[in-house]
């Protein structure tokens, strides 16, 4: 039985309605909360403007419907910031943009143009995040009027209420189908113990939205945003991976640095970073480490939950394969009965690394033994 079902609706400016559920039972530690977010698929309707053709495979549809409205201001500005997020950096824009607003509470695109037109508020709360660094907020400053361009003209083609109109149904639609079933998983317990640490909160707050796929996005805090499409197994799984976001403290950590650095002398390991589609992300060898880590302790709560997909069927389909590492570490999780020692996850890897089980040059021998 609930003991909290919450539905409530506010206006906010622009007309546009934000409408929260809000769902926990008395027997587990996860409080879910499923909504809907303007802002978070404006920014993903960004990938699809700029004509990527990696997502005109999913939205053919409504970039046609739409292209009749773009200007050549706005299409120059839209090819400006492809160039210097994804062609430039190996950025992707819409996870970029939306966990960089994810720091402010703007909801309205007014908002979010008076935020861009002075960013203060948004570097001081980003600041605060351990996603922040001097060298990326200053590559947020060089796309600064692209973005202007960007939001002035998707308010004036009215774009606020085609959203609203063509959209936000879907999305409501979606939420009424999906949120029932959540209580039944408690992803905050399962998430706590594989990594064996707490996290910060009890509340995953799931933003749904039309135009995020490919991509699963976490955000700041304990939120991260999923798409209408994916049925409710993928919602639970996506919440159980995003959560986990990041598993350990790269940037404070130097020994942990040291640890990571130490593959890119795996031939295999570089092999995937360097040769893959960049549209799927994890371009950087620290970037790729830390998405298979968490990778390999989805997989173990997934099978736990019982809504797991066939390991090596996953990682076989999954972004072109590149997730090698994630295969070793998975093997090594089962092979050890993870995490009956209530191990810290960072002193995990330490223990199988300095052990001999988790080297450079290992990570074929694993893949191959997999597969085999």
């Amino acid at each position: 039985m609930l003991s909290l079902n919450i539905i409530k609706i506010l206006l906010i400016a622009g007309g546009l309605a934000l409408i929260t559920q809000t769902v926990k039972t008395d027997t587990t530690m996860t409080n879910w909360k499923i909504e809907p977010s303007f802002k978070y698929d404006l920014f993903c309707f960004l990938n699809i403007m700029t004509g990527d053709p990696f997502y005109l495979d999913y939205y053919q549809a409504d970039y046609d419907s739409y292209k009749p409205r773009l200007t050549p201001e706005a299409v120059n500005a839209l090819a400006a910031l492809k160039k210097k997020l994804k062609e430039d950096n190996g950025t992707i824009i819409s996870a970029w943009l939306c966990l960089y607003f994810s720091a402010v509470d703007d909801n309205s695109i007014d908002e979010l143009i008076e935020t861009t037109k002075e960013p203060s508020r948004l570097k001081e709360n980003f600041s605060k995040t351990i996603y922040h660094s001097d060298e990326n907020w200053e590559l947020f400053v060089s796309v600064k009027n692209e973005l202007i361009t960007i939001l002035e003209f998707l308010k004036s083609s009215g774009y606020p209420e085609y959203w609203q109109r063509n959209v936000l149904p879907k999305i409501i639609a979606a939420i009424d189908k999906l949120r029932p079933g959540l209580p039944n998983y408690d992803v905050i317990k399962e998430n706590e113990y594989f990594l064996g640490f707490k996290l910060p909160s009890d509340t995953i707050t799931v933003y749904m939205l039309y135009f995020c796929k490919p991509h699963g996005i976490r955000i700041t805090g304990t939120r991260f945003l999923t798409s209408i499409d994916w049925p409710f197994e993928i919602l639970v799984r996506n919440a159980a991976h995003e959560m986990m976001h990041p598993p350990y403290d790269y940037k404070g950590d130097s020994e942990l640095r040291e640890l990571i650095e130490g593959f890119s002398a795996d031939e295999f390991v570089m092999d995937k970073v360097n040769n893959h589609n960049p549209s799927f992300g994890y371009n950087t060898l620290d970037g790729l480490f830390e998405e298979d880590c968490v990778q390999s302790l989805d997989q173990m709560i997934n099978e736990s939950l019982n809504i797991s997909k066939d390991a090596r069927k996953r990682w076989q389909e999954s972004d072109e394969g590149i997730h090698v590492l994630a295969i070793a570490l998975y093997q090594i999780m089962k092979e050890e009965n993870y995490n009956n020692r209530h191990e810290v996850f960072r002193d995990f890897l330490f223990r199988i690394h300095s052990s001999g089980k988790f080297k450079p040059g290992m990570i074929k021998d694993y893949y191959d033994k997999f597969y085999k």
